[in-house]
C-alpha cells in the first residue's frame, strides 16, 4: 500500500437534526470531520495506508475523536497531545433555496496552537509517496501557516508528491492574507485542486463568462483558469471542479483535469443531495488516489480522462453520505464511473 500523509484539524462537528435551524433546536448530533481529515478517511477507503497528521488535546473530547478517525483505518501515529480544546464546528444544512450555515469555533484549539516541535517531518515523512494539505490549515493561525509551509518544503525534499486544495475560508482569514500564505506554500506543490471561487479569492485569478448561480458555465474559461494557475505557479497538474448551484438541494456536478498539455472534463452529475459538505475533499482523495494508480499503470487509471472520471465520480457519491467523510470503496466508484448512475437497487 502506498503511504499518504495528510496535515490538518479534525473538529467537532455540531448539527441540528434533518433540516432543523439552530434557534429550534435545544439538542444537536455531534460527529468529528475536517478537510485533511477526511481526505484521509477517503484514501483508507480506497486501501491506502492513510496517515493523518494533527494535534489532539489530552482529554475524552480529544480521545473520542482519535477513536472516530481511526475506526475507518486512518493511522495517528504522529499526531500529538497538547493543548486545552478541540476545535468545533456547528453546521445548519439548508434545503430549496435556504443555503447551509457554516461557523467556527476553532480558534485557539490545540491544534491552532501547534508548534514545530511537534511534528518530526523527516521521520513522518519516510516511506510516503504522498503529502496533502489544504488552505484551511494555514488560515487557522500564524502557526499553523508557518507549520504548513514547512510540511510542504520538507515534504518536497524527501521526494513527495504534493497537493493542496485551495480551499478559501472568508471565515478564517482575509483575501490579502490567503494570498501572502497560499503564494509561499504554492511554490511547493505538484498538484493543486481548486473551485473557479478559490481561484479569485486566493490568486485573484476570474473566470469568466460563468455564473454558478444562475447555472452558467463556460468549460472554456475553466480551462483558462486551470491553464493561468499552471502558469503562474509551476504546478504539474490542476484539478477544479464544476458546480451549478441551481438550489441546496440539487446540483450539477463535474470536474476538469489539467496537465500544461490537455484539459479533459469528467460527465457531468445531476445531483440531489443529501450531504454537500466533504464533497470536495472527496474529490481530492479520489483524485490522488487515480494518479498513484495511474503512476503504477494500474489497468483503469491509464488516461487524464480516466483519473478524472474518478474523482469526479467519488465527488458525486460524497453528496449521497450523510457526515463529513464519504465512506465508499473503489469499486463503488468505478461501478458509477461505468453505468449510467440511475441509483438502482443491487440485490
Amino acid at each position: 500500500m502506498n503511504k499518504v500523509v495528510t496535515f490538518g484539524e479534525l473538529m467537532l462537528r455540531l448539527m441540528p437534526e434533518g433540516h432543523h435551524r439552530f434557534v429550534q433546536v435545544n439538542n444537536f448530533n455531534a460527529e468529528f470531520g475536517g478537510a485533511e481529515a477526511n481526505v484521509a478517511v477517503s484514501l483508507a477507503q480506497f486501501g491506502c495506508d492513510s496517515y493523518f497528521v494533527s494535534r489532539f488535546p489530552q482529554n475524552e473530547i480529544g480521545q473520542s475523536a482519535v477513536n472516530c478517525i481511526r475506526r475507518f483505518g486512518v493511522k495517528t501515529d504522529y499526531s500529538v497531545r497538547g493543548g486545552d480544546r478541540l476545535g468545533i464546528y456547528f453546521l445548519e444544512k439548508g434545503a430549496s433555496q435556504r443555503g447551509s450555515v457554516c461557523i467556527y469555533d476553532r480558534k485557539n484549539s490545540a491544534f491552532a496552537e501547534s508548534s514545530e516541535s511537534d511534528y518530526d517531518w523527516k521521520e513522518i515523512f519516510k516511506g510516503a509517496k504522498w503529502f496533502h494539505v489544504s488552505g484551511v490549515t494555514p488560515a487557522l493561525s500564524k502557526k499553523t501557516a508557518a507549520l504548513a509551509l514547512e510540511a510542504c518544503k520538507k515534504a518536497k525534499q524527501s521526494g513527495l508528491i504534493v497537493s493542496c486544495d485551495l480551499n478559501y475560508r472568508s471565515k478564517l482569514w482575509t483575501k490579502a492574507q490567503a494570498k501572502k500564505t497560499m503564494s509561499e506554500i504554492a511554490k511547493y506543490v505538484d498538484v493543486c485542486i481548486a473551485n473557479e471561487e478559490d481561484a479569485l479569492n486566493v490568486f485573484g485569478i476570474k473566470t469568466h463568462k460563468t455564473d454558478i448561480d444562475n447555472g452558467i458555465i463556460d468549460k472554456e474559461a475553466y480551462r483558462k483558469t486551470a491553464e493561468l494557475l499552471s502558469k503562474k505557479f509551476g504546478f504539474k497538474k490542476v484539478a477544479v471542479t464544476l458546480r451549478q448551484s441551481i438550489n441546496a438541494d440539487n446540483n450539477n456536478w463535474s470536474a476538469l483535469l489539467y496537465d500544461k498539455k490537455e484539459a479533459v472534463f469528467s460527465r457531468e452529475y445531476a445531483i440531489h443531495i443529501v450531504e454537500r459538505v466533504g464533497s470536495g475533499d472527496a474529490f481530492a482523495a479520489a483524485l490522488i488516489y487515480a494518479l498513484i494508480k495511474q503512476s503504477e499503470g494500474a489497468e483503469f487509471y491509464k488516461t487524464n480522462q480516466d483519473v478524472i472520471e474518478f474523482a469526479s465520480a467519488a465527488g458525486c457519491l460524497k453528496h449521497t453520505i450523510e457526515g463529513d467523510f464519504n465512506l465508499v470503496t473503489e469499486e463503488e466508484v468505478l461501478h458509477l464511473v461505468k453505468s449510467k448512475g440511475t441509483g438502482r437497487i443491487e440485490r
